[in-house]
């Protein structure tokens, strides 16, 4: 929208913009913000930035924990849901030095720019390009208590099969039926409609959006390829439009990977392709669904770190209620085309040199998408570097419905794991190839392990309600 401050400067006397919203990015890969009268910008506000205390943010420790957060007015955008004229943007977080400031490491814009630098700086790639699919659900109500006496939470949705008896009109969505379905059965359309074009307002252009399998409430969205570190600013964004808009319908939306027991999951699929100038790295006419050997040993990288990647691409402890048979979410550690049963799936409509690709399957929206999509990068990168075969290490291709292999057969294959303490495990003792040109500072890998441990251990010491459906009457 904006190049210079000057820029933003004309723009916010010509439409009387009265507040500049900042917005940051914790650990955790939630926005906070912090807001100053917009008349109060300067060229100065680029270089002196707006003081912050980072250690709230959960990358700095109390004593050291001032720093400055310097705006990008490449990110401004009018903030739709601002009663008051609110410009909005994000950008960088800085240490305080002398004679200038300098890159926080462990900021995750930082780390994505980082990556980036390194990629170009191997020669493979000049860019990544990246599309992250947004499942989330819609519902009506969502309420739940955690206390001495109560541990019991209650979601609805008005359209879902457990309200047929209520309706009145039949509209009702049957279990698992709901991919595609049209009106009167797609009551949130006008609602998702808006949330396109909020995002379209914002310069993220979007594919399409559509109901999904969960018939209590799934929907997705998806926008088209983009570049990595632009994409995850869009990523930040696209959640704050979706929960947003839904807001304003009367609805809260979420991404938690399982909100319902017996419903389908929400995923963050990820596709990635590399470009050098204008070549498609990962294109080749021979090779297996048109895939380089290069692309292969990108897939290869993916695969041999899967595990340790599971705690930064699925970082919470319900992802893994979420990685289960039965609902199309991958389970298996292997790659194949148009196979939703596997890992890596390689999309057989993606024909034309620029858009051959692969999606990595297991991600979700809980994850920070700078770390992810950084994530992402250096484990195919590690890939290319050491050639690392999928094939030949036994990870496919798997051109057949890997749920319907015997029990016996399923058990030779490598499978992801099954809850983010063997994920945090795995990434303690496999996380080399994300600190390779201090794209991922130490620190902040085991800062970050250290604050999933007491995540899990909190949760795990919390009787749930199936515990009580299982033990009570013991």
């Amino acid at each position: 929208m904006f190049n210079n401050a000057k820029e933003v400067i004309q723009f916010i006397k010509d439409e009387d913009i009265k507040m500049l919203d900042c917005k940051m990015v914790d650990i955790n890969g939630a926005f906070r913000h912090v807001t100053i009268p917009a008349g109060h910008f300067s060229e100065e506000t680029l270089v002196n930035g707006i003081g912050f205390d980072a250690s709230n943010y959960g990358y700095a420790v109390v004593e050291k924990s001032d720093m400055v957060f310097i705006p990008d007015v490449t990110t401004a955008i009018v903030d739709p849901f601002c009663e008051i004229p609110t410009l909005s943007m994000t950008g960088n977080a800085m240490i305080i030095d002398y004679p200038s400031n300098r890159p926080l490491p462990q900021y995750p814009r930082n780390i994505v720019l980082a990556a980036e630098e390194y990629m170009r700086s191997t020669g493979v790639a000049d860019k990544m390009l990246i599309l992250p699919e947004f499942e989330f659900y819609l519902f009506d109500e969502a309420g739940w208590r955690v206390d001495s006496s109560h541990q019991e939470a209650h979601v609805d949705f008005n359209q879902a099969y457990w309200n047929s008896d209520s309706d009145g009109t039949g509209n009702v969505v049957p279990y698992q039926k709901n991919y595609h379905i049209a009106k009167p059965y797609d009551t949130t359309y006008d609602c998702r409609s808006q949330m396109v074009l909020h995002m379209e307002e914002a310069g993220i252009p979007v594919k399409y959006h559509h109901p999904e399998v969960g018939a209590g409430g799934q929907f997705e969205i998806e926008p088209l390829l983009g570049e990595m570190s632009k994409m995850a600013d869009n990523s930040m964004m696209i959640k704050y439009i979706i929960k947003n808009t839904a807001q304003d319908f009367g609805m809260s939306a979420t991404f938690m990977p399982k909100p319902i027991f017996g419903e389908a999951g929400s995923g963050m699929h990820v596709h990635m392709l590399l470009m050098k100038g204008d070549k498609p790295v990962f294109s080749d006419d021979k090779g297996y669904a048109h895939l380089s050997k290069t692309a292969h040993y990108f897939m290869g990288g993916l695969l041999k770190h899967i595990n340790s990647l599971c705690a930064i691409t699925n970082p919470s402890t319900n992802s893994f209620k979420r990685l289960v048979p039965g609902f199309e979410a991958p389970v298996t550690v292997g790659y194949a085309t148009s196979n939703r049963s596997a890992v890596i799936r390689i999309p057989a409509y993606a024909k034309t040199p620029n858009m051959r690709r692969f999606e990595i399957r297991n991600p979700d929206a809980t994850c920070n998408p700078y770390f992810c999509y950084a994530a992402l990068l250096m484990a195919g990168l590690d890939g290319i570097k050491n050639k690392i075969d999928p094939k030949k290490n036994g990870w496919g291709p798997y051109d057949f419905n890997l749920f319907h292999l015997p029990d016996e057969e399923k058990a030779k294959l490598q499978s992801l794991p099954t809850s983010l303490e063997k994920a945090l495990d795995a990434l303690e003792k496999d996380h080399d190839y994300l600190t390779v040109g201090g794209v991922f500072p130490e620190d902040l890998i085991v800062n970050f392990i250290k604050n999933k441990r007491k995540e899990c251990a909190d949760l795990a010491r919390i009787p749930t309600a199936a515990e009580f459906d299982r033990y009570y009457n013991s």
